[in-house]
């Protein structure tokens, strides 16, 4: 569920053990330093064998989607949430924004610094897409474990 609020302090709800899976951020720039930190916790801490290269694959996999998100998803006011489940198999990452309009390829540039987070994903995640949501959409990806 997207929660509005008014302040930019990304909100965390953490459960009894371990980092949280779920991270409500406002839809602010900085907000994808939050998710990075968060993806980090808990890949580390619920799949302790992945190795360093794995973690920061998916932590680049987060920070694409919850950048797309907060640029083309959200509105000065809006939040987003990042939803994580891992394994020994595969990490999954979700963020779901408050717009309906889908991600779609921009034709490669040299001259933009922008443009190629989809082209990131098709790089390094086994599949991902986007499903509507009751408010919004949700974009997904999944890494699999190497």
């Amino acid at each position: 569920m997207i929660e509005r609020r008014r302040d930019t302090t990304p909100v965390c709800r953490a459960p009894a053990d371990g980092p949280p899976s779920v991270l409500v951020l406002a839809g602010v720039p900085e907000s994808a330093s939050a998710a990075r930190e968060l993806v980090r916790e808990f890949v580390r801490h619920h799949a302790p064998d992945a190795s360093e290269d794995y973690v920061e694959t998916v932590v680049l996999v987060t920070c694409e989607i919850v950048t797309n998100s907060i640029r083309y998803g959200t509105e000065p006011g809006d939040s987003l949430q990042l939803a994580l489940a891992t394994d020994d198999a595969r990490t999954r990452v979700e963020v779901q924004d408050p717009v309906r309009r889908q991600p779609r390829p921009r034709p490669e540039s040299q001259q933009r610094d922008r443009g190629r987070g989809l082209i990131i994903l098709d790089a390094l995640c086994s599949e991902w897409g986007v499903n509507d949501a009751p408010f919004g959409k949700t974009v997904w990806a999944e890494v699999k474990a190497s």
